[in-house]
């Protein structure tokens, strides 16, 4: 696309600017059907300009929380707050946000020229506007030449473009998706998660989306909550749930895991000593706050922060199993490591790093070991 382009779509924020005030709130938010909770008690910050992920298994909340937002649900209790003004009973066509679903919504015997002007059509704009805005969005997507087709003379992603322009020719001060890369392919999906992160930077609009897919989120978001029962688990950076997770659902959630239960044995300022049954051993890993000797917790390595070896090696935890199953996915190769108690360790390594290994085969016994500094005590 030409970044010299005309537009008048909403202008760019300058780079890193955020108001210093958050642009949606949402303050003790919850809402039930049929007596169950689907959002329970939630209050959320969402600073100007965010691309924001809601994520969590499916009946966690996310969506009825984005649907509260759009007002396309009202709260029984709560309020929502956007640029500090309390929108809460305010309808849906009333407020400054969009939503584009997962299926996209096109009218099918419409041009797409014409399902991208509906909107403003509705709203009885001048003529002229229409007619500018909706070029302006077309051009945005690189979709001008397409403007007379229908729906379904397009491709999924061309489709997905066009949702995504219908969206954004309103101006809107925030973008709801709803799944919105679900229905394509692994590669045209990888390709518009990196084309919605960068339309986000150009046209400054602040964008939530719910996903269920993890990885999805941790390619996309500046910060990600993860919902379960109705509630929000934990906020954070990408990094900081990856690396720091509070709890064994969080650990467990965003990518692979190895935990190990076990009782707190020791605690030094920066390590704690954990006996484990299932470890056959006691690990070390880096210490948590409130931790008190005897206190029931997990250990959480990643598979990528194991290294396996021939040879026993000596290192803070160090571990001897067998190979149970070897996956090549080419840039990795997933090794599944049964332990002399039973538990069964995954660990990724590079291409490289298997050979420095010595490329060990099936039911081959193996030596893992990793550093305190990489392991995580979890309470929860």
């Amino acid at each position: 696309m030409d970044a010299h382009q005309d537009r008048s779509l909403t202008a760019p924020s300058p780079p890193g600017a955020q108001s210093a005030s958050p642009l949606i709130s949402l303050d003790r938010m919850s809402k039930r059907f049929a007596g169950t909770p689907a959002v329970d008690d939630v209050s959320l910050d969402i600073a100007r300009g965010e691309f924001f992920c809601l994520v969590g298994a499916s009946g966690s909340g996310k969506t009825t929380l984005l649907r509260l937002i759009a007002g396309l649900e009202q709260p029984d209790a709560g309020r929502i707050l956007i640029d500090g003004e309390d929108i809460t009973g305010r309808p849906a066509y009333r407020r400054p946000v969009n939503m584009m679903f997962q299926s996209y919504a096109l009218f099918p015997h419409l041009s797409v020229e014409r399902n991208v002007a509906f909107g403003l059509e509705e709203e009885h704009r001048p003529k002229a506007e229409i007619r500018e805005r909706v070029r302006a969005a077309l051009d945005l997507f690189d979709m001008a030449g397409l403007a007379a087709r229908k729906p379904h003379q397009l491709s999924g992603g061309q489709r997905q473009r066009v949702a995504l322009a219908r969206a954004l020719v309103k101006e809107p001060k925030i973008l709801l998706l709803d799944e919105p890369l679900a229905a394509l392919d692994k590669k045209l999906r990888e390709r518009a998660q990196s084309e919605l992160v960068a339309l986000r930077a150009r046209v400054g609009i602040t964008f939530v989306m719910v996903t269920h897919d993890q990885e999805e989120a941790m390619r996309m978001a500046s910060r990600i909550a993860l919902m379960r029962d109705g509630k929000i688990v934990q906020i954070g950076s990408p990094s900081d749930l990856y690396d720091t997770p509070r709890s064994r659902f969080a650990a467990d959630f965003f990518g692979a895991a190895n935990l190990f239960e076990g009782r707190v044995t020791a605690i030094s300022e920066t390590e704690a000593s954990v006996e484990s049954t299932e470890a056959g051993a006691t690990l070390r890993a880096r210490s948590a706050s409130s931790l008190t000797i005897g206190m029931p917790v997990a250990v959480m390595i990643r598979p990528e922060q194991v290294r396996v070896s021939r040879e026993t090696q000596q290192a803070d935890n160090a571990l001897r199993g067998q190979i149970r199953g070897l996956v090549f996915l080419g840039s990795t190769v997933l090794c599944h490591v049964g332990l002399d108690g039973g538990k069964i360790i995954v660990v990724r390594l590079s291409p490289t790093e298997y050979a420095s290994a010595g490329a060990p085969a099936d039911g081959e016994s193996v030596y893992l070991s990793w550093p305190a500094s990489s392991a995580r005590v979890l309470t929860e």
